[in-house]
């Protein structure tokens, strides 16, 4: 909804009445809304934190409340059937943590009996937890003469604040289970059940027997359920972008797609509300929780990083995430860090996807938190000696800095760390310097001669690599295959200076011996 207006920026506000009635911009998402309760009456939904998940299920509880005057002027109003209300309960793990199965089993008592205090002053009988959330699904629906609306805020949040802790996990995920494996046997009471998360864990695992649960997640009818789109802040946002670079905005926020490369993609609205107000770029989304988790599970895989921008894997992987089986491609891709890029379908029934990270922030600040775990312990400091380097484009510079940081690796690393055994973690190391710098980065970069290892475009100038491990003594092989390849082809209509950079590393020694260097 477009105004020349200049609103509030709802940053942290989830609950729907209050952006409508506090003066906030709101980007409608009743189209989608409209399309979702007409449709099944099972729902799972998967996004990354901070997208907007918890507004949309306050925004559901009031359409279904009947709460009419709050939609004035947003798509839905005049196609809703304001007469007929249901009952809404609404459950939510998003606030604290939870170490115990009794601490949960707490938390859910208080939440049903909270939600049973607003249909009936009748005491609750204490059963067990199925039987108390049974008994108020049955109530609710008896005392309204309604079908409930059941709608679950991040379901899986206390399986994953543990995940670290595989035993506490498990005991906390049959916890869950217990609760969820009322929703079969409740199907009489039902209306529409949503449950959304960061993490899609099996059926088996958490929904037992609830096989009609439709998962939403890479759907392209509902790509946009959550998050913001180009033309949202086009419009919407219009009088807050005077003075912000708008190319820029969308290189290092948008990007995120939950299907194949011909659906929208979005950014997350928490970046896009932080710059708006704080009118400077920063990794504001990747900086609200350290990934620490899943920075140790990739090192402790041999992640070779620069594949993270190109990563190939299939729908079952991307849905592989339990206690005892977390996927790295699930894990990456459902925390939110890599993206859906491209979806082919080879065969019926075979969906191959291509993973890549969905923008700049993201690229950034994920190779600036793997620097660590690939030996570099002062990455700020290496960053900043990158940066002035390139700047002043000091080709001399560069070479003594990149020798250095390679010589400075821990010897005690190198024993200890299993991608220290592949030889891409040369690369790794490499790639990953240069990506959290914040550069214009291109890895395998395609021509119609082969491709180059990596492609740099910083400031004004293109740095074409290309990597060769050798045994100890150059070779002088690397710049000689950009140099017979015409790597840098692609690059003269630009007119930029272009710096054909051979790196040599070797395996004996750990360490950078050829640093061969053309400019054209």
């Amino acid at each position: 909804m477009a105004t020349d207006q200049r609103l509030r920026l709802p940053i942290g506000i989830q609950t729907f009445s209050e952006i409508r009635e506090g003066g906030y911009y709101y980007v409608d998402k009743t189209p989608v809304i409209e399309r979702l309760v007409h449709q099944n009456k099972y729902y799972f939904l998967s996004r990354p934190r901070r997208f907007g998940k918890s507004l949309l299920l306050d925004t559901l509880r009031c359409l279904f409340e009947g709460r009419r005057s709050l939609f004035e002027g947003l798509y839905i109003h005049d196609r809703w059937d304001w007469q007929t209300v249901h009952p809404v309960i609404r459950l939510s793990f998003g606030s604290g943590v939870m170490r115990s199965r009794d601490e949960l089993d707490e938390r859910i008592r208080h939440q049903l009996r909270r939600q049973r205090e607003r249909f009936t002053l009748a005491a609750t009988p204490r059963a067990d937890i199925p039987g108390e959330f049974s008994d108020l699904l049955e109530l609710a629906h008896q005392e309204t003469g309604k079908p409930v609306v059941l709608l679950i805020d991040e379901y899986d949040k206390p399986i994953l604040d543990n995940i670290r802790d595989p035993e506490r996990a498990r005991e906390l995920r049959e916890g869950l289970k217990n609760l969820y494996s009322v929703l079969k046997d409740a199907d009489p009471y039902l209306h529409l059940v949503l449950l959304t998360g960061v993490s899609k864990f099996s059926k088996v695992s958490l929904f037992s027997g609830l096989n009609n649960l439709r998962d939403i997640t890479l759907l392209p009818d509902y790509t946009t359920l959550c998050g913001y789109t180009d033309e949202d802040l086009d419009t919407v946002f219009a009088p807050e972008l005077p003075g912000l670079d708008r190319d820029a905005i969308r290189q290092w926020y948008n990007g995120y797609r939950w299907g194949g490369q011909e659906v929208t993609s979005v950014y997350n609205p928490f970046d896009v509300l932080l710059l708006l107000q704080n009118r400077q770029f920063g990794p504001y989304w990747f900086e609200s929780a350290t990934p620490t988790f899943l920075v140790d599970m990739l090192r402790q895989r041999g992640i070779y990083t620069p594949s993270l921008d190109h990563w190939e894997t299939e729908y079952e992987l991307l849905s592989q995430f339990d206690v005892d089986n977390i996927s790295t491609d699930a894990l990456l891709f459902q925390a939110g860090y890599l993206t859906i890029k491209t979806l082919e379908e080879p065969m019926l029934g075979y969906r191959q996807y291509t993973l890549g990270f969905p923008n700049q922030e993201v690229e950034t600040s994920l190779n600036l938190a793997l620097l660590p775990s690939l030996g570099l312990e002062n990455a700020p400091r290496e960053r900043r000696t990158l940066f002035t380097h390139l700047r002043n484009h000091d080709l001399a510079g560069l070479e003594s800095h990149l020798k250095a940081l390679y010589a400075g690796l821990p010897h005690d690393w190198y024993r200890n760390n299993p991608i220290a055994q592949y030889e891409g973690h040369y690369a790794s190391v490499f790639y990953s310097h240069f990506a959290a710098l914040g550069g214009q980065i291109t890895v395998e970069d395609s021509s119609h001669h082969g491709k180059v290892d990596m492609a740099v475009d910083f400031a004004g100038h293109i740095y074409l690599f290309e990597f060769k491990v050798v045994e100890q003594l150059p070779e002088g092989k690397a710049l000689a295959q950009i140099q017979a390849k015409g790597y840098a082809d692609k690059y003269r209509a630009t007119g930029k200076p272009i710096h054909l950079i051979g790196v040599e590393f070797s395996r004996e020694r750990r360490q950078i011996v050829a640093f061969d260097v053309e400019t054209i």
